[in-house]
């Protein structure tokens, strides 16, 4: 008789042999069909993937001069399996290379050590040394054969035509974890912008790698290439970048501000197109390039003027007297003057906002503009703000405030521009009711309590950037082009209008060409570019007074928009000014003929007027 147990054993040991198969089957078919990372690694194993790195885009000027473009560069890159297939000469690499014996010990050590080199592996190629130039590795490149596992790769650094707009291009530098893990096109040891339009373009610029496959044997060892180059790819350039700047413009005035802190902007009205942007101080963009990178970084991160901080777009002024501009263009809309409204001044003795000027009175608003009076622009503000008269808590005065605040933001302050491609902005501030009730209380306040505003002074604060934008939407009579650097990209669909009807700008667009002609610019006046200008000198309690100018030429075409903020200089219409008309002479003209200016402005040192 069969034994029921032996038989029941039978099948039970013959159900598990089975389950054990089809476990091991299922294995195999997730592992080779389904898990595609173990594939990835065999062929890793069996391949070496070389990356080729493509050229960056060259960027250009507004007339098609060359700014940026590529030089190249070398690194050593080893793969440390290789190295070890039979017995390296170190001492002969180090000589190679021109290095200690103990500084290879030190850049082994880094580039294996995992928590510093966190793309660490010893079947891929690590850079050893980076940043070489054709002289450091010329004997290297004779000898390689002579060392498995290492190579040189050709990649390439910035070169600058121009040691100019520094704060414009950024510059490039090595890829962190961060920009690793956001981004899977990096890797270690790439290189991005990391601001300015580098950054900005970052994309466009970047082109995008190829890829050359080397087939390896058994012990890891390059055998030539992987299936006869069928898994090769051509790296692909990066896209050229066309600026708006002016280069002749842009060196000429950052010439102008040599040893002076401050910022000029430059627009095309028309277009929104930033013709020059400089902060001062700046530095020479090679500085940014290469070995002594960090070292130059470094010094630039602890100047005491700052001269990495864009002032064009970040540093926060009161516009002073340039902003009674707009003052002049909101008592127009709103009907509280005419160009033929007039008021007394009094000169020294005007209260409760002096006069700094000696004029006639009574003045009308061609002459308020022309001689800068205070006293013309604090008596039309108040009547802005009083029509209805004031009583405690007046809604309707502070409607009227609301209204003016309206207008005067309507011309791109107190905000960011949020659709350009200029990066770093500061907003600046148009102060609300919200703040002035949080100050004084609901009740607590009233024309005069806030008379500062009406000469630009007290809680207002514009960028350099908001001055020079604001000067275009003047000089087109009502509206601005968000300003932008991409000459590629047209902006004409991003066009603002301010809350002004055009019939009133004719009259401070007279009152500017008076300034230039009659009043605070006229030393410095070219008649035949036809400059309409408005100096301010804005106070500073830090040292000496702030000089700023705003202004646009030719007056019946304008084609280019200015704002020149010079800091610790005195008066406007002695530095801003000059300044400013040499610019517009440069790019209209195309020449400098009043030398004498020239040197003048580049050769002074305003910079220890600093306290």
């Amino acid at each position: 008789m069969i034994n029921d147990t032996l038989y029941r054993r039978k099948y039970l040991i013959g159900g598990i042999a089975v389950v054990v198969v089809l476990v091991y089957i299922i294995r195999l078919f997730l592992l080779q069909i389904i898990d595609q990372s173990t594939k990835a690694k065999a062929d890793n194993n069996a391949q070496l993937r070389q990356t080729i790195y493509p050229s960056r885009g060259l960027i250009y000027d507004r007339n098609g001069e060359l700014l940026v473009a590529n030089q190249p560069i070398y690194e050593v890159t080893m793969i440390v399996r290789e190295m070890k297939q039979e017995p390296f000469d170190t001492l002969g690499l180090c000589k190679a290379l021109n290095i200690s014996r103990d500084s290879f010990d030190i850049r082994m050590q880094n580039m294996t050590n995992r928590k510093k080199n966190r793309g660490y592996s010893q079947f891929s190629p690590q850079i050893f040394m980076p940043n070489l130039n054709q002289e450091e590795i010329a004997q290297l490149q004779q000898e390689k054969y002579k060392y498995p596992g290492v190579d040189i790769r050709i990649r390439t650094l910035r070169d600058y035509t121009y040691p100019i707009a520094s704060h414009i291009l950024g510059n490039v530098g090595e890829v962190n974890h961060n920009d690793i893990e956001r981004d899977n096109y990096y890797s270690i040891g790439d290189y991005s912008g990391r601001d300015g339009i580098e950054r900005t373009y970052e994309k466009e610029l970047r082109g995008t790698k190829g890829v050359k496959v080397f087939m390896r044997d058994s012990r890891g060892r390059i055998q030539g290439s992987y299936q006869q180059g069928q898994l090769d790819q051509d790296a692909q350039a990066g896209t050229d970048l066309h600026l708006s700047l002016d280069r002749k413009t842009q060196q000429l005035a950052e010439e102008l501000m040599q040893n002076k802190i401050g910022s000029i902007v430059a627009i095309e009205p028309k277009t929104g197109e930033i013709i020059a942007m400089v902060s001062a101080p700046n530095w020479n963009p090679s500085q940014l390039v290469g070995k002594e990178r960090s070292e130059n970084y470094q010094q630039l991160l602890h100047d005491v003027h700052k001269p990495l901080m864009n002032r064009a777009t970040q540093a926060q002024y009161s516009p002073g007297s340039t902003f009674k501009i707009l003052q002049a263009l909101a008592g127009l809309q709103e009907g509280v003057i005419t160009p033929r409204t007039q008021y007394v001044c009094n000169g020294q003795g005007s209260k409760p906002i002096r006069c700094t000027h000696d004029h006639g009175s009574p003045v009308d608003l061609e002459e308020g503009i022309e001689q800068s009076c205070n006293p013309y622009f604090w008596s039309m503000y108040r009547d802005l703000l009083q029509q209805d008269g004031y009583s405690d808590g007046n809604a309707e005065f502070k409607q009227h405030y609301q209204t003016w605040r309206e207008h005067i933001m309507s011309f791109g302050l107190g905000n960011k521009f949020d659709d350009t491609d200029i990066s770093e902005q500061a907003k600046g501030a148009i102060p609300s009711v919200g703040l002035y009730d949080k100050i004084y209380g609901k009740k607590g306040w009233k024309a005069i309590t806030i008379r500062s505003l009406s000469i630009g002074q007290g809680e207002i604060l514009v960028t350099p950037l908001q001055l020079a934008n604001q000067t275009a939407a003047i000089a087109n009579k009502g509206y601005y082009i968000t300003p932008h650097l991409n000459r590629n990209d047209s902006m004409k669909s991003r066009i603002h209008h301010t809350t002004i009807d055009e019939k009133h700008f004719d009259v401070v667009h007279r009152g500017m060409a008076r300034v230039m002609s009659d009043g605070t610019g006229r030393f410095y006046n070219i008649p035949e570019l036809q400059i309409c200008g408005k100096t301010g000198t804005v106070q500073n309690p830090h040292g000496e007074d702030h000089a700023l100018f705003i202004g646009f030429a030719p007056q019946d075409n304008p084609q280019i928009a200015i704002a020149v903020a010079v800091e610790n200089a005195g008066f406007g219409s002695t530095w801003a000014c000059p300044i400013a008309t040499l610019i517009i002479e440069q790019y209209l003209s195309g020449e400098i003929k009043r030398n004498w200016l020239y040197e003048r402005m580049i050769n002074a040192n305003l910079i220890n007027n600093e306290e």
